[in-house]
């Protein structure tokens, strides 16, 4: 019998279930990607020559930095099968030089899941988001550049990144109660945090160590980087909202039609109608309030008394048995909730793991200080222009590599900063070219673990991530490298 009441442009179960017409089931996983993009690696350790430049401890930075001049070949290390099949548990805990352990930012992502867990018992996300959706109703399609502007915030500033990953099973299930897709809310953290990174004015984390590093004051070139924040900022937004508004007018516009059906069961559960008989209890809102309070204490301590995945998880984990308490669960509901909900984000706390992979096969490979004197010799002598596009392009390059912004500052800039003297170009566009190139990249890197944890508990897959950006990277690429030609000429 036919459905009378489902919309005819709403993607149905059996489009869902049915492979032979659903691209996304053919397409590999993340786990299967990572692995092949490890193998990959391990196979350019065979090919492009083993070398390392000379270390010294740079106070200001807090890390070792190369010294230029310093290149010199070394006995080569290649990665065979042993060492790919060690890659994804020692991308968890070996240490590395360009980025941090994974295992912290894994064991966040555990207590998460646990606080999202027992959250979710209480039945207060549920009614919030439906009371929430009533009253916006009509003007849903504001809050995408409000939360977008306020994730920028927290790029430009002190680097938002991994700690984004607490709010994806937030947003999303709101998004899709405004009648949008999990790609919306998904685009919405992932992006406005990547164009406040993209844009970064103060981050100590991408401007701050790499100006340090190129030996220059951080509030050089701070002016062009206003330009590329509230510029590339406008642009996503407006791509982000005209996508949201076409999907919630035909849904099978969306990128993920074909999984609308088991992405609303999976965020909106039983709660997908009766928006109208929503209402919270005392006990649901004072869950809500302490709920609230978490992310707001997570923000504080992050940008201003130096916390990293260690607090943030003690913290979910507190806020967690609080609630619980609150609300009544009783011990056993309680643990339950807590360990089915870290059971559902384990996937994504393995694919940090093997994200980071990669950066261990490269780093014992010592192929990382090669692909860098390469491009400090491809930077010689070229004229403004030539020499500051170049060099956009060679970070861009070495961000799929190393997609920590502050381990490709500390690897890149002092060796490839100082060759802007000869350009007659400013360091601090050297900088600047640095960190867009990195954000950027950061958008879709699959080595980067807040892109492949952010899809991961979105459950959007890789390619249809892509289908959706690739536009806007397009977009930006152009728009960045006006700004960064027009200010080396000035």
């Amino acid at each position: 019998m036919t459905d009378n009441n489902r919309s005819a442009e709403t993607p149905s179960d059996n489009q869902l279930n049915n492979p032979e017409q659903d691209l996304a089931s053919r397409f590999p996983t993340a786990y299967t990607i990572l692995f092949l993009l490890i193998i990959l690696v391990a196979g350019l350790t065979w090919i492009i020559p083993a070398g390392q430049y000379d270390r010294t401890m740079n106070e200001e930075v807090g890390r070792e930095v190369a010294v230029p001049g310093t290149y010199q070949t070394v006995d080569p290390n290649p990665q065979g099968f042993v060492d790919i099949m060690l890659a994804p548990t020692g991308g968890f805990y070996d240490p590395d030089s360009y980025a941090a352990n994974a295992i912290d930012v894994a064991l966040f992502v555990i207590f998460l899941g646990g606080f999202l867990g027992v959250m979710n018992a209480t039945g207060a996300i549920d009614t919030g988001i439906r009371s929430a959706m009533r009253h916006l109703k009509g003007h849903e399609i504001w809050m995408i550049p409000i939360l977008m502007s306020l994730f920028a915030i927290g790029g430009t500033t002190y680097g938002m990144a991994e700690e984004t990953l607490a709010f994806y099973a937030i947003l999303i299930p709101v998004m899709m109660a405004a009648g949008y897709d999990a790609v919306t809310g998904v685009a919405i953290i992932l992006i406005g945090a990547g164009v406040g990174v993209l844009g970064s004015t103060i981050n100590p984390f991408a401007t701050v160590i790499a100006a340090n590093a190129a030996d220059i004051p951080f509030t050089d070139g701070i002016i062009v980087r206003f330009i590329l924040l509230i510029g590339g900022l406008l642009i996503c937004a407006a791509y982000v909202m005209r996508y949201a508004m076409r999907v919630k007018a035909d849904p099978s516009r969306s990128v993920v039609a074909k999984q609308w059906a088991a992405h609303r069961r999976l965020f909106l559960g039983k709660h997908d109608e009766g928006m109208q008989d929503s209402t919270l209890d005392g006990t649901q809102i004072t869950a809500l309030l302490i709920f609230a309070a978490t992310f707001v204490v997570m923000i504080w301590g992050v940008s201003s008394q130096g916390w990293w995945m260690a607090r943030m998880g003690a913290l979910f984990f507190g806020a967690a048995i609080v609630i619980g308490i609150i609300a009544r669960l009783g011990e056993k509901k309680l643990t339950s909730s807590f360990v089915d909900g870290a059971r559902d984000l384990l996937g994504v706390a393995l694919v940090v793991g093997l994200a980071r992979g990669i950066v261990v096969i490269m780093d014992q490979g010592m192929i990382a200080d090669t692909i860098l004197h390469s491009a400090e010799t491809s930077l010689g002598g070229l004229p403004e222009l030539a020499f500051i596009n170049l060099m956009f392009w060679i970070e861009v390059g070495m961000s799929f590599f190393v997609p920590s912004s502050s381990g490709l500052a500390v690897l890149s800039m002092p060796i490839l900063a100082p060759l802007a003297d000869f350009a007659s170009v400013g360091r601090d566009l050297v900088v600047t070219a640095y960190q867009s190139a990195n954000g950027l990249v950061n958008l879709i890197n699959p080595t980067f673990a807040v892109v492949v944890g952010g899809l991961a508990i979105g459950r959007v897959s890789y390619d249809r991530w892509l289908a959706f950006i690739w536009p806007l990277l397009l977009i930006l690429t152009i728009f960045i490298t006006l700004v960064i030609s027009a200010a080396a000429l000035i």
